[in-house]
């Protein structure tokens, strides 16, 4: 496959062959992060689930530039293909090199400056500051390189080539799950090792997409006279990838939210049971988020060639398959929760904690499908306002409200009540702005 393809190729066997390959790489890496809690689950104990819980949202909000730049950026070279506009797209790229980099850098020096402040905004008290300061100090090395590995993804799936992007996701996934057991339980370094796992797994990643664009079938080659400011690009690209960013954002401020409110009516133990249930999210997950991401470049290239036909199609396409997807979810979710939680650990307390609250968590998966489409619509095309609003409307306008509202009332299970509640509201929101911008294709 090829970029040209995405304007003449049937539109299943086009989300076929882009979801496939996401689906696949976002399953392994949600596996590594399985595999990653369990190790630190059994072998140092609910404090390190906690640890781990605290730290993650905070590298993935600095590695999140790269991803914003990637989204931007790649939105914008899926529309230059489309017009025929390869000069464009080279630009982009590498205007994308040197923001990546830059802002990457420059906020992983801040993280370190004012590593425990960050860490208790997060949460970090307790019994659980010691180890996440272990894991957070390490993590950080690879940061950078999990922003580029973030930023070159997007730039491959807008290529045309989902097996590649696909090897982006589970390089360090399968490297992770091969260090985890070396180095915690051989070299028996605890959290500290399940840390270095995951910084060489970003690095090593980060190496292949490098290869990819100086000595792989990359249409992009890394071009120095391309690495030069061009302001009307950087506009765009922060616009469309502000997006992203701001998804991230918020979903980081909701960390900052939960993980205070869990530790003020439940403790550690309600903190290290949000740490499971939210490995299981994106496990859980997987097929849907490979559905977004696939329809996300197909989308981008048939609006910009003014094939407006397939853009409908496609979106009823991947929003029934996604749908009946993450009902089939739900049902194994609901039907096997304990033997899922006892997968984890062994620690009664937190088996009792995590049940119920995984249950609530996941008690609107069917409808999620919806939210995560349409809102990667608007991206994909460039309307950068409404797929703000779409993006945060989960998470900013009826999660973090909830949560901070709920538990007031009912204690610790206002917190996990929050979820389906925000998922039917982000859900409504997102149905109405796509009805009213499909009723606009099809006056075109």
């Amino acid at each position: 496959m090829n970029k040209d393809s995405f304007g003449t190729e049937p539109l299943s066997k086009l989300l076929k062959a882009q979801s496939i390959p996401a689906s696949i790489g976002i399953l392994v890496m949600s596996v590594y992060g399985i595999v990653d809690t369990i190790f630190v689950g059994r072998w140092v104990g609910a404090y390190g689930i906690g640890a781990i819980t605290v730290v993650m949202p905070i590298t993935f909000l600095i590695s999140s530039i790269g991803m914003a730049i990637g989204v931007g950026g790649a939105s914008i070279i899926s529309r230059a293909f489309g017009e025929k506009n390869d000069k464009k797209a080279f630009a982009v790229f590498g205007n994308q090199i040197m923001l990546t980099l830059m802002l990457a850098l420059l906020f992983v020096l801040l993280g370190y400056v004012y590593q425990d402040s960050i860490l208790n905004a997060f949460g970090g008290k307790g019994e659980i500051l010691e180890p996440a300061k272990a894991y957070f100090g390490i993590t950080l090395i690879g940061v950078p390189f999990l922003a580029w590995a973030m930023m070159s993804n997007n730039v491959i799936r807008a290529e045309g080539y989902p097996k590649i992007a696909m090897y982006t996701l589970l390089l360090p996934a399968i490297t992770n799950i091969v260090l985890d057991p070396i180095f915690i339980i051989v070299f028996d370094m605890g959290i500290e090792g399940a840390a270095w796992a995951t910084s060489i797994s970003y690095i090593i990643c980060a190496s292949f997409t490098l290869w990819f664009f100086i000595w792989g079938k990359s249409q992009i080659k890394i071009n120095l006279r391309c690495i030069r400011p061009n302001f009307p690009i950087i506009k765009e690209i922060g616009a469309i990838g502000s997006v992203t960013l701001a998804r991230q954002g918020a979903i980081s401020l909701l960390s900052v939210v939960l993980n205070n409110t869990l530790f003020i009516y439940g403790g550690e133990m309600a903190l290290s049971a949000y740490g499971i249930a939210s490995r299981m999210l994106m496990f859980a997950n997987f097929p849907v988020l490979g559905i977004t991401q696939g329809t996300v470049p197909i989308l981008g290239y048939n609006y910009g060639a003014k094939l407006y036909t397939r853009v409908q199609d496609l979106i009823k396409l991947s929003m029934k398959s996604a749908t009946i997807i993450a009902f089939v979810i739900f049902t194994l979710i609901m039907g096997f929760t304990e033997y899922i939680v006892e997968a984890f650990t062994n620690d009664m307390e937190l088996i009792e904690q995590t049940i119920p609250a995984l249950r609530l968590i996941f008690l609107a998966t069917p409808l999620i499908a919806i939210n995560m489409i349409g809102s990667a619509y608007f991206q994909s095309i460039g309307k950068a306002i409404p797929a703000l609003l779409l993006t945060l409307s989960k998470q900013g306008f009826f999660l973090i409200p909830l949560i901070l509202i709920l538990p007031k009332y009912f204690g610790l299970y206002g917190a996990w009540y929050a979820f389906p509640i925000a998922d039917i509201g982000a859900t409504t929101v997102t149905y109405l702005f796509l009805h009213r911008e499909t009723n606009k294709l099809k006056q075109r």
